[in-house]
């Protein structure tokens, strides 16, 4: 066959953390579903409209139906620049927090000063698990995370395609509200699944340091003590 024959029909590689490139052809037919990831930022409480300037159009981030009760003036300000979170590398998986994402590029502004608390969950699947009962706990206890207060944001990527390592993230307001978190109903519930449906996971803990007087951000592994409010 031609170069030209062989390119057409091969599967087109792309980054599912990048907002999709589409055509009249490919939305009308489509050769397969497009997978997008983007950050899931928690919708802002009532009172705030929803911020109208996105950094980047190649990393447009998806918002929740539920939304938070609060949220305090620096946390709003992260919300606002985790418009532009993304990978900093394909193998995130396997690599270290504070170089995994872009957190050199999340600009606040430089009078606020605080720390939030992150949480990564790495984790291998088990061989033939279902996804389905895993996917649809996740989703309550997600929901359940933004009605309760506290989560920012929460990011999840695909499996290594050799190892199958895969890792996700939750950015909170304080370690406080991800121990809450913790005690309600579905994610106990989640928990119980994940022993159960992976081969193995782990969580590292992480605070995200904002210094008054500078714009950007530091990722500094959680020691002890609160984070946050």
């Amino acid at each position: 066959p031609s170069p030209s024959s062989t390119d057409s029909s091969a599967p087109e590689h792309r980054d599912p953390h990048k907002l999709p490139n589409f055509t009249s052809s490919s939305l009308t037919s489509p050769r397969a579903p497009i997978l997008y990831l983007p950050p899931l930022l928690s919708s802002l409480p009532p009172q705030y409209p929803r911020h109208s300037h996105v950094p980047s159009s190649t990393r447009t981030p998806k918002t929740t139906d539920t939304r938070l009760p609060d949220i305090d003036p620096a946390s709003l300000a992260l919300h606002k620049a985790l418009h532009n979170f993304s990978p900093a590398t394909d193998d995130y998986a396997n690599t270290a927090y504070a170089d995994a994402f872009n957190w050199n590029e999340l600009e606040l502004p430089e009078e606020e000063e605080r720390e939030w608390y992150c949480v990564a969950f790495r984790s291998i699947r088990k061989a033939g698990s279902e996804t389905g009962p895993l996917y649809e706990a996740d989703k309550l206890a997600h929901e359940e995370a933004i009605q309760n207060g506290g989560l920012i944001m929460y990011w999840y990527g695909i499996p290594d395609a050799e190892t199958g390592l895969n890792l996700a993230t939750c950015i909170w307001q304080s370690r406080q509200h991800a121990i809450a978190a913790n005690a309600r109903p579905h994610h106990i519930r989640a928990m119980r699944l994940a022993v159960t449906s992976y081969e193995k996971y782990s969580l590292e803990r992480y605070r995200l340091r904002k210094r008054k007087g500078e714009s950007g951000v530091e990722v500094l592994e959680y020691g002890s003590g609160e984070v946050g409010w």
